[in-house]
């Protein structure tokens, strides 16, 4: 892999077997080196992590007890049921967290079948517990958009414009219904952030955030600026071509 610098973190460019690698290598590392009882993985939505579960399990890339030693949620999640195909968590769950066994305490779903404000408000108080005051996730996997959006922070957006200062909150994107997501703060509040951007349609959206102007409501994924220090990036050739 070759690296490109960068005012957003740390670029690697590889081969899609070699970011997924790359990916496991670095949750793994960050929690071996992790002094807390508890490690949350924080998994995302998409196409990308669904290859990337499949790659895990039927790869045997993580064994069933590194699995059941990490407390493991989602970074944002649509305002669907868990059985719902659109459910982040949901996803995550039939295809990576069940077929290794992973025990049900260590799962720690969005409360969807909550009213947003009321689901958004248990789960930091979930997290509170798991994490602990002022802090959001260990490590969090996102992905980027077409449209720059990461987690469910698209373009425009209210939480772009004012989170309140809480590390998660609800609202609704236009066309895209009821959302639950990481705020700009809780970004802020994470230990590592892994951004995983592949495929030449991706190639626009990364030169935006990378080289165009600082309009973080506008480019949502720019606001991993402020965090810099803490987030690399996985980029395939295809989506680096513009860079």
């Amino acid at each position: 892999m070759r690296e490109i610098k960068s005012d957003y973190g740390q670029i690697l460019v590889g081969n899609k077997q070699e970011l997924f690698q790359q990916a496991l290598d670095l949750g793994l590392k960050a929690r071996a080196q992790t002094e807390r009882s508890r490690f949350l993985w924080a998994l995302t939505g998409g196409g990308t992590p669904k290859e990337w579960y499949q790659w895990l399990v039927s790869g045997q890339k993580i064994t069933p007890t590194e699995a059941a030693a990490i407390e493991w949620t989602v970074s944002d999640e649509r305002h669907v049921l868990l059985s719902s195909l659109d459910s982040n968590f949901g996803n995550a769950e039939r295809q990576f967290l069940a077929p290794l066994e992973v025990p049900t305490d260590r799962r720690h779903p969005w409360m969807v079948a909550w009213p947003v404000a009321e689901a958004a408000e248990a789960y930091r108080r979930t997290l509170m517990i798991l994490a602990g005051p002022g802090r959001a996730y260990d490590m969090c996997f996102l992905g980027m958009g077409d449209d720059c959006h990461t987690a469910s922070l698209f373009p425009g957006t209210p939480l772009l414009i004012n989170d309140g200062g809480l590390p998660f909150g609800g609202q609704e994107v236009p066309g895209k219904g009821w959302r639950l997501t990481i705020t700009p703060t809780g970004l802020r509040q994470c230990g590592l952030i892994v951004v995983m951007t592949l495929g030449a349609g991706k190639a626009d959206a990364l030169h935006r955030v990378m080289r165009g102007p600082y309009e973080p409501t506008n480019v949502p994924s720019q606001i991993l600026k402020t965090c810099a220090d803490r987030v690399v990036w996985l980029v395939d050739e295809a989506a680096a071509a513009k860079l």
